[in-house]
């Protein structure tokens, strides 16, 4: 993608086209948003397959390896974006934590919402020149949107005076300057002047997560990337992250993955060749 975002409106006649002709798993330079209203496409990323079930959005973060396919019956929308459109998005940040972000839309209200704030920018996107400016902020508006639909998983994320959700966003921003450190839960706990029991509940009540499983979901993120994206041995990788031991590494990917480091690339490797 050459230009900075690209809108698309999914309709049924388009799903078609993309349907006899699907694309191959793919690794792109950019962020995706895909809002399904209608149909029962499938979509895979990182080796999980799933058919989704609209109305849905479906967030793809840079670098990710991924397919989607519609039917012939999908309707919705496409929003691709470099991430310098929106940096410090906190929609981003919080990718940094999750393995997959899917948003049930689980209102007639939402959607509508949704589905407004894609036609707006629809046609800000193809007037001539484009406005990119109101499509930054109608962009944002539908970040912050789907931010409200996720607060199953970051419960309370919008509220600025809860005092947990202040201490678990002070967390993430120690442990994104520190994941590649080998620190233990008592480390994050001592920086924030908290208990580790007290830390993960918050980070339970927050995040549903332990401090433990957030620091390692964050470790195993950025090893896929490095694994796709350098040509790293997985003994520096693991170094990188702080793991001593290529054997622990490997153990504590392949629990989390399913396959071990080598084969991860090895498959990518495959799937973009």
């Amino acid at each position: 993608m050459n230009q900075t975002i690209e809108i698309i409106q999914l309709t049924a006649e388009l799903s078609k086209q993309f349907a006899a002709a699907p694309s191959r798993p793919h690794r792109h330079e950019y962020e995706e948003i895909i809002i399904i209203t209608k149909g029962t496409p499938w979509h895979f990323i990182d080796f999980k397959k799933e058919t989704i079930e609209p109305p849905v959005a479906i967030y793809v973060a840079q670098g990710k390896i991924h397919q989607f396919k519609p039917d012939d019956q999908t309707e919705g929308w496409v929003i691709r974006y470099q991430n310098e459109f929106i940096p410090d998005s906190r929609f981003h940040f919080y990718s940094n934590f999750i393995d997959n972000i899917n948003y049930p839309l689980d209102s007639t209200s939402c959607l509508e919402k949704l589905n407004t704030l894609c036609e707006m920018m629809l046609d800000e996107y193809q007037a001539a020149p484009p406005d990119l400016i109101m499509i930054k902020h109608l962009l944002a508006a539908l970040l912050t949107k789907l931010e409200a639909q996720g607060r199953s998983r970051l419960k309370e994320v919008n509220n600025p005076n809860n005092t947990q959700q202040v201490s678990f966003n002070n967390f993430l921003k120690i442990l994104e300057q520190n994941y590649k450190r080998p620190e233990d839960v008592q480390f994050y706990a001592d920086k924030l002047n908290m208990s580790v029991r007290n830390l993960n509940l918050v980070c339970k009540a927050i995040f549903d997560k332990s401090v433990s499983e957030i620091i390692e979901t964050r470790k195993l993120i950025e090893a896929r990337q490095l694994l796709i994206n350098t040509d790293m041995s997985v003994s520096e990788i693991g170094y990188e992250l702080g793991y001593n031991e290529k054997a622990y590494f490997t153990r504590v990917f392949s629990k989390k993955t399913g396959i071990t480091p080598t084969e991860f690339r090895t498959r990518i490797c495959s799937m973009l060749s």
